[in-house]
């Protein structure tokens, strides 16, 4: 044996290794970290929570706070950001996405493992003309100003609703729409494919529920619905969903490409005429769905594939618009008491000792809500800077000036308002863009007053 064969020994030890570890860890679970509530506990409480006391190893969060990407600094826990809808239109400009990559991206990686741009949400369902034909232009110019910016192993991809979809009940006849089809998908699909980049979908069958579908969205025995084109019986609407998305972007010759369950979950508790909302149904849909995705078995039009899938949503958030279900689609408590049993917990253990949300005083806190655009948080700065606040911490060389990014800047001077001008709710609703916290924001050298 040569020394060079001998040699080779230990490297071709370690590379079986390392695929025997992705084999098992490249496909676990991850989840949707939403932050519209004011009782939720610190990013670096979430962070270590994750960590130590459950199977989760990637979040998807729905904007690029800063706190949140220092928080999961070498925690080995992946994060997927969000770019907000509405800074769409301006991140074409190539220096515009190359400072967008600057501020929010480069400060924090690869110490944080950020995986995935997310470039809006369902852009195509919100029927915003502009945002729609500068989706695809915006995720090329993000990956373009990656690329400037030396980050080779970030992708681009933006999330969809399964409206995008049409005559999908029969999940082999599924199409993308016409008119989105040539114009939108073939050049936004054809993008995935050069980036190896996943498709990002957003399967609820929640919205599709009757009382008599129930056990066919709950995972339940049915009957299950008969596709007469390839003769398949699917008995879970979650697993044709997916054969519908794969159908659709196969008869555009993308079948190969990834795909990401970006958002899928249940709630637990609704409003009287949102029977449906239970625990029992939250926990039969999430722990079946996990089941589905993590297998390995796939899908009768796509066998031996795992999912990459994001639980909507990790907490329950008090302050989110609309019925009470809206309020109630998180797995955890904002104590990190389990809402029911998803089985996430490490060996399928209860969480034992809680770590505790950080102790308040009654003192509320002004920042910028978690949709909130660029341009419009900009838009707070220039108006608090006109108005006598004193907005020096935020300029080079100030105690708030890092993380030098507009959220992290508009959050400062915002509260300084709100604190300055007699604490009403009012002094923080900034056009509908502020939210009170009772977590102080402070971080490092910058002291919120």
């Amino acid at each position: 044996m040569t020394a060079t064969a001998t040699k080779s020994i230990p490297t071709a030890l370690v590379i079986i290794s390392t695929l025997l570890h992705l084999s098992t860890t490249a496909f676990a679970i991850g989840v949707n970290y939403g932050t519209l509530a004011n009782d939720l506990p610190s990013p670096s409480q979430v962070a270590n929570f994750l960590k130590t006391q459950t199977i989760i190893d990637s979040i998807k969060i729905f904007d690029a706070n800063p706190d949140i990407l220092r928080a999961f600094a070498n925690t080995n826990i992946t994060v997927t950001v969000t770019v907000g809808n509405g800074d769409i239109p301006a991140l074409v400009d190539a220096n515009a996405a190359s400072q967008w990559v600057a501020n929010n991206i480069k400060p924090y990686y690869p110490q944080t493992r950020i995986k995935l741009i997310a470039v809006g949400n369902e852009i195509l369902f919100t029927g915003n003309k502009e945002w729609i034909a500068r989706l695809v232009p915006c995720m090329k110019s993000l990956h373009q100003a990656l690329v400037r910016a030396g980050i080779k192993d970030v992708k681009v991809s933006t999330p969809h609703t399964l409206g995008i979809l049409h005559n999908s009940v029969q999940p082999s006849a599924a199409r993308i729409r016409p008119g989105y089809d040539r114009v939108i998908f073939a050049p936004m699909l054809q993008f995935l494919r050069q980036t190896r980049s996943p498709l990002m979908v957003n399967p609820y069958p929640y919205f599709s529920y009757s009382p008599s579908m129930e056990n066919y969205i709950l995972f339940k025995p049915n009957r299950g619905v008969h596709d007469k084109n390839t003769n398949i019986t699917y008995t879970s609407m979650f697993v044709a969903m997916l054969d519908a998305v794969y159908s659709a972007i196969k008869a555009m010759g993308y079948g190969e490409l990834d795909i990401v369950v970006a958002e899928s979950g249940w709630p637990s508790l609704g409003d009287p005429n949102q029977p449906m909302c239970t625990v029992e149904n939250a926990m039969s849909y999430n722990k079946n769905m996990i089941r589905v995705v993590t297998s390995g078995k796939g899908t009768p039009l796509m066998p031996g594939r795992r999912f990459e899938t994001y639980v909507f949503a990790l907490f329950n958030e008090n302050l989110k618009p609309g019925t009470t279900a809206e309020r109630n689609w998180g797995l955890f408590r904002p104590d990190f008491s389990p809402v029911y049993d998803a089985g996430l917990m490490r060996n399928g253990q209860s969480p034992g000792p809680r770590p505790r949300p950080s102790p308040t005083t009654g003192k509320k806190w002004c920042v910028p809500k978690a949709d909130a655009s660029d341009k419009a948080l900009q838009a707070n700065i220039d108006y608090v800077c006109s108005q006598g606040v004193d907005c020096k911490p935020i300029q080079a060389g100030g105690a708030c000036f890092n993380p030098n990014n507009v959220r992290s800047h508009a959050s400062y001077v915002m509260n300084s308002f709100y604190q300055s001008h007699g604490r009403h709710d009012f002094d923080c609703d900034f056009s509908q863009t502020g939210v009170l916290t009772t977590s102080d924001p402070s971080h490092g050298t910058c002291k919120y007053i």
